[in-house]
């Protein structure tokens, strides 16, 4: 059984996001549409999560229908834009990389949204981030990476993504020779390493595991909190060893994937339309229906709601300023 999460009832309950909705916010939704806008294109780990969803939250909104959206591009900062600028009347919400959380901090241009003004409806997971390569390359095992004389080409979405910038960080932290390629949205990543353009990726393992399951590539490390009950033989991060700044960059990392697979409104959101979405939120990643799905589908669920993700977002986006530096010295926008 994959991890399913939610957070302990005394915090469910004492939170102002999760008190019911007014008739009247419930009724305003009555034969309106609901774009639920994917910074990617279809097919990959965040659609996945958008779609079933999106079609659980449905049914707790009476008379409403709940449409995806994709809309790639610019390593998700396109579809953030979209979501933070769109009209705050309750019918436009959105699902990005917490990769942007790096770029906000670093002040990447083309970003036109404040992470912390969001008005946040909930999270699905706490993404565990593993480094996996084709089962063509040579490399065997994360020392094989390390020891690397090549740079060591992985596929990335695009400048600002999880997988961007944290091929960078990783990087750094092992002291390995990599390089992150953008580019490669959705699948395009995978078939890249399939074509051999590319040794492998960073990612969450929710994302990958279907191109895990089939057998075309091998899981070298994984970064995350704990171990992944699917993956007692591959070694976590923290467990090797690494200088001062290599843990304080995993950790990092790991404090970022904390809040994986977001949904967020555009600010000022009316409070009471805002209500109706966490509420069905809520009720949908938490019903045995919702479940039983992604359970077969693979999908881990550690769920978060509204003002707590809002609490978590401003401790992510406010780091220390000596991560920030740390941060700059790292990672270039071009």
């Amino acid at each position: 059984m994959k991890r399913i999460f939610v957070l302990t009832a005394a915090l469910f309950f004492s939170l102002p996001s999760i008190l019911n909705a007014a008739p009247a916010d419930l009724n305003f939704y009555k034969g309106r549409i609901i774009n639920y806008i994917v910074s990617t294109k279809p097919g990959g780990g965040y659609d996945t999560y958008a779609r079933v969803i999106g079609k659980h939250m449905q049914k707790y909104i009476p008379g409403a229908t709940v449409v995806i959206k994709n809309m790639p591009g610019a390593g998700h900062i396109i579809g953030a834009n979209e979501t933070y600028l769109a009209k705050p009347d309750g019918l436009t919400m959105g699902t990005f990389n917490t990769g942007l959380i790096y770029s906000q901090i670093l002040k990447q241009p083309g970003i036109r949204f404040d992470l912390t003004k969001y008005s946040w409806v909930g999270k699905a997971a706490s993404d565990q981030r593993v480094l996996v390569v084709g089962n063509k390359t040579p490399y065997m095992s994360i020392k094989d990476i390390i020891e690397s004389k090549e740079a060591v080409k992985m596929a990335a979405s695009g400048v600002g993504s999880s997988a961007y910038n944290e091929t960078i960080l990783t990087a750094v932290a092992l002291g390995a020779n990599m390089k992150p390629l953008p580019g490669y949205a959705g699948r395009e990543g995978e078939m890249a390493i399939l074509r051999g353009e590319v040794a492998g990726t960073n990612g969450a393992y929710t994302g990958l595991l279907g191109f895990i399951k089939a057998g075309e590539c091998r899981v070298l490390l994984q970064i995350g909190a704990r171990k992944h009950k699917d993956m007692p033989n591959v070694p976590l991060a923290s467990e090797l060893k690494l200088s001062p700044k290599g843990k304080a960059l995993f950790q990092l990392i790991v404090a970022v994937n904390e809040l994986g697979r977001l949904t967020g409104a555009p600010p000022n959101v009316p409070a009471g339309r805002l209500q109706v979405l966490r509420d069905a939120y809520k009720k949908a990643v938490t019903s045995p229906e919702f479940l039983r799905e992604v359970e077969k589908m693979g999908l881990d669920i550690e769920a978060g709601f509204g003002d707590e993700v809002t609490k978590l977002m401003r401790g992510a986006v406010n780091q220390p300023e000596e991560n920030v530096a740390l941060l700059r010295s790292l990672i270039k926008f071009e």
